[in-house]
């Protein structure tokens, strides 16, 4: 059985400025050698961007979690939830709206889990 490494977990302002912080400790997190380090980093910018843009922890905190599966990198991005849950935009030419299609492009996988505090977006990045 592979237990998860904890690769860092932080509180983040919920404000757009949380965004760069939270690529800039991705990258520090993986190295700059890691090869998805660039795909990690578009894909937390991606869920901290909607967990800042469309959740209630506008503002609040939003908490960024990565973790290494051995063959995976687990990326959470835990907020204060909102009353619409996260979906892909079905619509390519909108402005906006595209941060979930490129998670769910460029991930293995990803989801939402509900708890009571709010919910978790997360997704994994196989290596």
């Amino acid at each position: 059985m592979v237990v998860d490494r904890l690769l860092g977990s932080w509180d983040l302002i919920g404000t757009e400025a949380s965004v760069a912080a939270a690529r800039k400790l991705a990258r520090t997190a993986l190295g700059a050698a890691h090869p998805v380090v660039d795909d990690v980093m578009l894909l937390v910018s991606e869920l901290v961007t909607n967990a800042v843009v469309h959740s209630e922890s506008r503002g609040g905190t939003v908490t960024l979690t990565l973790l290494d599966g051995g063959d995976a990198i687990r990326v959470l991005v835990r907020d204060a939830g909102a009353d619409r849950r996260p979906r892909v935009a079905g619509d390519l030419w909108r402005e906006g709206g595209r941060g979930l299609l490129l998670v769910e492009e460029i991930s293995h996988r990803w989801g939402v889990g509900e708890h009571h505090t709010g919910r978790t977006v997360w997704c994994e990045v196989k290596y």
